[in-house]
């Protein structure tokens, strides 16, 4: 039997999802305590991988079991999971699917959101990035406009991965403020390592009058990460929904 999990992490703590030795990560903790409760081996398969420090406000992974978990079961074991695991992980729901559903594979697509910080907040400060002067918004999305669609984002990937290709569709890429706050949002079928926070970091210096719109197309063409931006820190990043046909 096949079951998802439907849970949530503040990634502050932690060295991503990926288990990983030597490092505390999210992947690591939640098999030791679903193999503690249902007194066997657990292994979980994620959504995808998110880096040190990032957060998911939403995260799906999956676990196959050789017992029928009824759904009361599964709503005690959600509970007894939730005291357990450390106050940055929250379990959501655990529920049956289809034996061929992957939590990583079956993902239709995944929205990324980053928080950018234009103006000082003591409350605000761990969860964005805080930048300084003057930022234009609608030259970002002109620019954020020409990542729609599906291209190779090499310029925006972490080198030397274990991926087969750089291809990823684009299907949302906008900035909107509210307030202090400009929020850039990012859905695609796929994502690159470190994609996003290379992508947040070149589309600011469109912002900031560094580059242009045409350098930042000039940028997406020749596919060398070395020509884009830096990558901002990962504190400010959300995994924000991953989609499913269950």
């Amino acid at each position: 039997m096949r079951y998802f999990i439907e849970l949530a992490y503040n990634g502050t703590p932690f060295f991503g999802w990926q288990r990983q030795p030597k490092q505390m990560a999210i992947q690591e903790i939640l098999e030791d305590a679903f193999s503690t409760l249902l007194k066997t081996k657990i292994e979980l398969t994620g959504c995808g991988r998110t880096d040190t420090g990032v957060h998911a406000k939403q995260y799906f992974a999956h676990f196959d079991h050789i017992d029928l978990l009824s759904d009361s079961y599964c709503g005690k074991l959600k509970q007894k999971l939730n005291a357990f695991l450390p106050k940055e992980i929250v379990i959501y729901r655990i529920f049956q699917v289809k034996e061929d559903l992957h939590a990583r594979f079956s993902a239709l697509d995944r929205t990324y959101r980053y928080y950018v910080a234009t103006s000082k907040n003591p409350f605000h400060f761990q969860s964005t990035y805080r930048v300084f002067g003057n930022i234009n918004v609608e030259l970002m999305n002109k620019a954020a406009a020409l990542l729609i669609g599906n291209k190779d984002f090499t310029s925006f990937s972490k080198l030397h991965t274990d991926v087969n290709n750089n291809f990823c569709e684009v299907k949302v890429a906008h900035w909107e403020q509210e307030n202090d706050m400009l929020i850039f949002t990012i859905t695609a079928n796929r994502f690159l390592r470190n994609m996003v926070r290379a992508i947040v970091g070149t589309l600011l210096l469109v912002g900031k009058g560094k580059i242009s719109v045409e350098d930042f197309q000039n940028i997406i063409n020749h596919k060398d990460r070395c020509k884009a931006g830096l990558s901002v820190p990962a504190h400010a990043l959300f995994l924000e929904e991953v989609n499913y046909v269950f």
